[in-house]
């Protein structure tokens, strides 16, 4: 019996997957809360006991390679002395300064 013939259609390619993570977002919060650590003069890993943070998983928030939950940044901010909303400000502004 012979084969069946082949279909002239492409093959499916895989649907890309939907992701939350923004890279632009993520550098310009790690870059506004280390600044404001340093301000206070905080080594990493103090600031990160203060926060209720992991060490390891604090270094990668600020060098932009996590993106926090709304209750860690809520932390974050408490820690640092400020509100979810003027963190979120301050975020902003770093934002608006890396696209100019």
């Amino acid at each position: 019996m012979p084969a069946a013939p082949r279909s002239a259609t492409k093959p499916r390619s895989t649907p890309k997957r939907a992701t939350s993570f923004e890279p632009e977002i993520a550098r310009a919060f790690g870059t506004a809360i280390r600044a404001e650590r340093e301000k206070r003069e905080i080594a990493q890993d103090q600031f990160a006991l203060l926060a209720h943070v992991d060490r390891s998983y604090y270094g990668k928030l600020e060098r932009g390679e996590r993106q926090p939950s709304l209750a860690l940044m809520l932390r974050i901010a408490r820690a640092l002395g400020f509100t979810g909303a003027e963190l979120l400000t301050k975020v902003e502004k770093t934002l608006a300064k890396a696209k100019a």
